[in-house]
């Protein structure tokens, strides 16, 4: 780590910067009031940069640094709050604004203007163009105060972009961190950084060209790491450390050709040097990803991050190709904040609109109808028909509303392929792709449940039918031993097909009954195996279920054993949750697994670590992330937050501090499972 590295990493990780930050609130519901959505956003982008300050920390070559924790605020018609309407998990494409420059996309709208259009397209042109000239207003301000306080590196580049297009390395992640930051400022601010290693390649190129050395390039991109964790804590979403920076390497294009390159290497190195919770990576890999790849991601993993979290294309391409993408946009896949698949440069998809709740609606059909399912086969027509029926309850909450939950984004449009070309928002599906995903939270405990009324009901009858539902009216008060019986029923997670073939099953019905359906806006539904905060958030909704968790308790982490699971082993783990045809359930979602950090002290470990990775993919899974943790140290930091002030662990799609989290969130991450391989 180079000096000037060195010194921007520890002033980030004091954090002392935090205090410098203004409370101020401005408050604009009196200059929107009676406005339009596009007159709206410019309000708020202006007000917001007329209040925001010019600051660059000693030895900042990036800038753009938050000085106002809060946003505009204004009360719309409902009189709530609408500070935080906003539109997320999306990948723009930064290469074609990187290439092009602002100048020149206000030029495109000045010369559309010189065009016949209808009238909705001349307020989004006229819109876009007073959006970008306030951004660069703001930018000309920022590189005077550089020019004042001596910043040649960043007036130089600012003197460049983001007027005209950028030139190199450094340029182009200035560029990119300018976008990120007005998005951030309109709430925005789960905008994906996507594949970084493919679109900043030229400039890597470019630079080595011009003689900079890898060590030169490390620095910037080092240097550029640390300022998108300087304004983390302000950008977050359930959590802190929810926060959108997600970035993705390597991956197979049409031909099955590895993408993976010298800067794609080069953004790992820097990760496992620096060891922040941003950018978060994700590796594309298949059935062709050589040894010495796993192998060097697992030294990214034993860092205590989180990630890389795997995504395997021999999974996803056919599974998204399958579903209506084109396998051109398909080949160049991404994923959201946390996981989910997403097409970037030119969709609006919302890949998290709602969330299926297996244990519940697994329960649900217990008391409808386990009475008079004679047989356990007649029950599971009875689950079946119960998932379908929810299937469609979510597909239809979402017919009519979307409108009202997206709001015109027009500086955000500008970066989507096809909305500048047609005149077209956001909001008015001007993007190529406008599709929804759904959550699949406790899929095994749905199917744990399922198993231990097939045994103990049906097959051993050991419980009758009465006593089980009086056990779950009760949650289980009084009936210590029968809850007991539940618990030690086969679980998905030690393959064994007697529960996995359960859990493949209502997979099936609810992905045959979602995948493809009309969204009602030119787009498709997807069946997904995440659950993110689901995991407490839908499990409070649950009564006790069948597989013997109480009221309220919280479910394993998207596609993932119960906590209370008794596992064989990691290899058990993976067997179990790859025998369903994953290209039929591809929202996303990942197998999340807990090992424990003594694993990585010597080479044979993290080589057994990288070899499970491995077999995860020539299985069949399509997407894993490995927490390297301690639950002693967890523990103690739970004593002495203090002490731990930089401790990581990865909470579900994203990693966070661990101190910073609520204590459920805690708590769930000490209680997974955590193997020593």
């Amino acid at each position: 780590m180079r000096e000037n590295v060195k010194k921007m990493y520890d002033f980030l990780l004091e954090r002392s910067f935090r205090e410098r930050r203004s409370d101020k609130i401005i408050d604009i519901t009196d200059l929107v009031e009676g406005k339009s959505e596009y007159e709206t956003q410019v309000i708020r982008l202006r007000e917001m940069l007329k209040n925001e300050g010019t600051l660059i920390y000693d030895g900042d070559i990036f800038g753009f640094n938050r000085t106002i924790k809060n946003l505009p605020k204004y009360n719309c018609k409902d009189g709530k709050k609408s500070h935080t309407d906003s539109t997320g998990n999306i990948t723009v494409n930064f290469k074609g604004a990187i290439e092009k420059g602002f100048d020149s996309i206000i030029d495109f709208c000045k010369e559309k203007l010189n065009t016949e259009l209808a009238e909705s397209s001349v307020n989004y042109y006229n819109t876009v163009i007073e959006m970008l000239t306030i951004v660069l207003d703001f930018c000309d301000r920022y590189r005077d105060y550089a020019k004042s306080v001596g910043n040649e590196t960043l007036y130089n580049a600012l003197c460049q972009i983001p007027h005209g297009k950028a030139t190199c390395l450094y340029e182009a992640c200035l560029l990119q961190k300018i976008i990120l930051y007005m998005q951030r400022l309109l709430a925005h601010s789960h905008t994906t950084l996507g594949r970084f290693d493919q679109y900043m390649y030229d400039y890597y190129k470019m630079d080595k060209e011009k003689g900079l050395s890898d060590e030169d390039l490390l620095e910037i991109i080092e240097l550029y790491f640390i300022s998108l964790n300087l304004d983390t804590d302000i950008y977050h979403g359930v959590q802190q450390g929810d926060n959108g920076q997600s970035m993705v390497l390597g991956g197979f294009d049409l031909e099955g050709n590895s993408m993976f390159n010298e800067l794609s290497k080069l953004v790992m190195e820097a990760s496992l040097e620096l060891t922040l919770i941003d950018p978060k990576i994700n590796l594309r890999v298949g059935k062709n990803t050589p040894d010495w790849l796993y192998e060097y991601a697992t030294k990214l993993t034993k860092k205590g991050l989180g990630f890389p979290q795997y995504c395997n294309d021999d999974i996803v391409v056919p599974g998204l190709t399958k579903l209506g993408y084109k396998k051109e946009d398909v080949v160049n896949y991404t994923v959201a904040a946390c996981w989910e698949y997403i097409i970037p440069n030119c969709s609006m998809d919302v890949p998290n609109i709602d969330t299926f709740n297996f244990p519940l609606v697994v329960n649900n059909a217990l008391h409808a109808h386990l009475k008079e399912a004679e047989s356990f086969e007649a029950l599971m027509e009875f689950v079946d028909k119960e998932i379908r029926q929810e299937v469609n309850v979510i597909i239809e909450r979402h017919k009519s509303n979307w409108h009202n939950r997206v709001y015109a984004a027009p500086l955000l449009s500008i970066f989507v392929d096809g909305c500048i070309e047609q005149g077209k928002d956001l909001s008015e599906f001007g993007a190529k792709y406008n599709c929804f995903g759904c959550h699949g939270a406790g899929i095994a405990n749905g199917a744990d449940a399922l198993a231990a009324v097939k045994k103990l009901v049906y097959e051993n009858k050991e419980i009758t039918k009465d006593e089980l539902l009086n056990a779950l009216n009760s949650n289980f008060e009084g009936c210590e031993e029968l809850r007991n019986k539940l618990l030690n029923c086969s679980k998905m997670g030690n393959n064994d097909d007697y529960v996995d073939e359960l859990g493949s099953k209502i997979m099936e019905s609810f992905s045959s009954e979602m995948n493809g359906r009309d969204n009602g806006y030119g787009g498709f539904w997807r069946a997904g195996t995440g659950s993110a905060m689901e995991y407490i958030w839908s499990a409070r909704k649950c009564p006790a279920t069948a597989d013997g968790k109480k009221a309220g308790e919280a479910y394993g982490s998207s596609f993932s054993p119960a906590i209370t699971t008794k596992l064989n082993g990691p290899l058990s783990v993976i067997q179990s949750f790859t025998k369903f045809d994953m290209t039929k359930i591809i929202n996303g979602g990942p197998l999340t697994m807990e090992v424990h950090d003594t694993v990585f002290r010597n080479e044979e470990g993290e080589k057994k670590v990288a070899a499970l990775v491995k077999a995860f993919v020539h299985l069949g899974g399509h997407q894993l992330q490995i927490n390297s943790i301690n639950r002693e140290r967890l523990l103690d930091a739970q004593k002495h937050p203090e002490n731990y002030p930089n401790l990581v662990v990865r909470v579900w799609g994203w990693s966070g501090y661990f101190c910073e989290l609520d204590l459920e969130y805690q708590n769930h991450v000490i209680r997974r499972t955590e193997f020593s391989v």
